[in-house]
């Protein structure tokens, strides 16, 4: 089968199209992964017609399908079989149209965030959506994962900023509507099927994205404070004072904001590290004198009701590369141990009894270990991070995930904010979602790729009697 497996593709991209299972073993298998890929093989088209060929192949033969992006997801999204084709986008990175006046911008599916941004950046314009990874992330990624990041606060995610996709279906149908329009309830909405559906119920090959003005000015302050009501009420004061131009609103626990301004590393502390909590505020506007008049007196206003504790205001685009420099240095979590990452959400009110708990619960059952807690507060994500020795990576991560998840479902939380499902999160799917929930997924699933190619085993089982049940905390009773 591999071999005609390897014919087949070949016939459809030509020889350097295809990457063979062997040669497979030689590229990485994605962001803090120590393994390489596995498939019977990568083909990588490079344009739609391509991939509709390809599609239209593996649905006859019955060959499982796993798209490829930047490989920047952490929830094993893009985990493929030995029996199973790779299909990678690396090849479709055309940014086709920029319209200035329209402010769209049409795309292939394997452009990389950083390079769009950059495009636009040339016509005064902006495309808002920005993430630590944006040098190797790649829209048709982002779309698929709905992803984040950085600016959601202010401008949502990246369904968002989805006005138009072109998606090749299971059987190589081409569904092709790139609408340019920000209004148009013509019928249903087809994209959002797609958006964040982990390339399980379509393989997403060109968008057209919306665009923003440029914003002319920058203002940045890193903020000490007290209370986590505090940093509740600071975020109210913020929104409410800047007058819609607050764009994000990060938020760091004491011991990751040492973990980033302490050797070994390079991050240097821009207030005292003996604050219980930090917040990155950045406001983007239109006019640098009046914008950061009013962030300057927002900022002293809050000093002075004693919301915040210190703050350092960046006084230059340097400042402003540093601060968000120390929020993207995630990279510091490997030093010393092996982390195991979560992305979750969750109402704010309920926040610090979760991380309270979460402390007090991993200390009772899984012993020495380190613990994280940072990200996107405004908009209800925060990244959790728990580092313990690689000898006991395997034996406890299993019990961490539970202790992480399962509490959210008593506040209505989510076990993605995110990166998605993946493989990883499938046990917990139930936390988040309702068995109804899942029945019209599958209802979906199953009416859009019948013979189950695409993405084979991600988000759910299609079996409805598989994975009802929510893994148990140690110690815990079932609910």
């Amino acid at each position: 089968m591999s071999a005609a497996l390897v014919d087949a593709l070949r016939a459809i991209v030509g020889d350097g199209g295809v990457i063979d299972a062997a040669e497979l073993g030689k590229r990485s298998a994605g962001a803090y992964r120590f393994d390489t890929l596995k498939a019977g093989a990568l083909v990588r088209p490079s344009s739609t017609q391509q991939v509709s060929e390809i599609l239209r192949w593996c649905h006859a033969n019955q060959v499982g399908v796993v798209t490829h992006g930047g490989l920047t997801g952490l929830v094993h999204g893009a985990d493929a079989a030995p029996s199973e084709v790779i299909l990678s986008l690396e090849r479709m990175r055309a940014i086709e149209d920029i319209d200035p006046r329209q402010r769209t911008a049409t795309v292939q599916a394997g452009v990389p965030l950083q390079a769009l941004q950059e495009a636009v950046d040339e016509h005064d314009l902006a495309f808002p959506l920005d993430l630590g990874a944006r040098g190797s992330a790649t829209l048709g990624g982002n779309a698929a994962t709905n992803a984040g990041g950085n600016r959601v606060i202010r401008y949502g995610m990246t369904r968002d900023m989805i006005l138009g996709l072109e998606v090749v279906l299971a059987d190589g149908t081409v569904l092709s509507s790139l609408n340019t329009l920000i209004k148009n309830n013509a019928g249903y909405d087809l994209k959002q099927l797609f958006i964040g559906s982990e390339g399980t119920l379509g393989v997403i090959t060109r968008l057209v994205l919306r665009l923003r003005e440029k914003p002319l000015a920058t203002n940045m302050a890193f903020a000490g404070l007290d209370s986590f009501e505090a940093v509740a009420a600071f975020l109210k004061h913020c929104d409410r004072a800047l007058g819609g131009t607050l764009s994000a609103y990060e938020v760091m626990w004491q011991s990751f904001y040492r973990l980033v301004t302490s050797a070994p590393a390079k991050g240097q502390p821009p207030i005292g590290q003996d604050f219980a909590y930090y917040v990155l505020v950045e406001s983007q506007g239109s006019d640098q004198e009046l914008d950061g008049q009013r962030f300057g007196d927002t900022m002293e206003a809050a000093l002075e009701s004693g919301l915040i504790a210190d703050a350092a205001i960046a006084q230059s685009d340097q400042d402003c590369h540093a601060f968000w420099a120390l929020r993207d240095d995630v990279g510091q979590v490997v030093q010393g141990g092996m982390p195991v990452v979560f992305d979750v959400s969750l109402p704010i009110a309920a926040m610090e009894g979760y991380v309270d708990t979460l402390a007090e619960t991993l200390s009772n059952e899984i012993g020495e270990h380190r613990l994280w807690v940072f990200g996107h507060l405004g908009d209800g994500n925060l990244h959790v991070v728990v580092q313990v020795k690689p000898m006991d990576y395997l034996a406890l991560r299993p019990k961490i995930e539970a202790l992480v998840y399962r509490p959210l479902a008593a506040c209505h939380g989510s076990v993605s904010a995110e990166h998605g499902i993946g493989l990883e999160k499938k046990p917990y799917l139930y936390v988040s979602r309702s068995a109804a929930e899942v029945a019209l997924m599958r209802t979906l699933k199953t009416a859009l790729d019948p013979k189950g190619i695409l993405n084979p085993g991600k988000i759910f089982d299609l079996d409805p009697a598989a994975g009802t049940s929510v893994p148990q905390a140690p110690g815990s009773a079932a609910s």
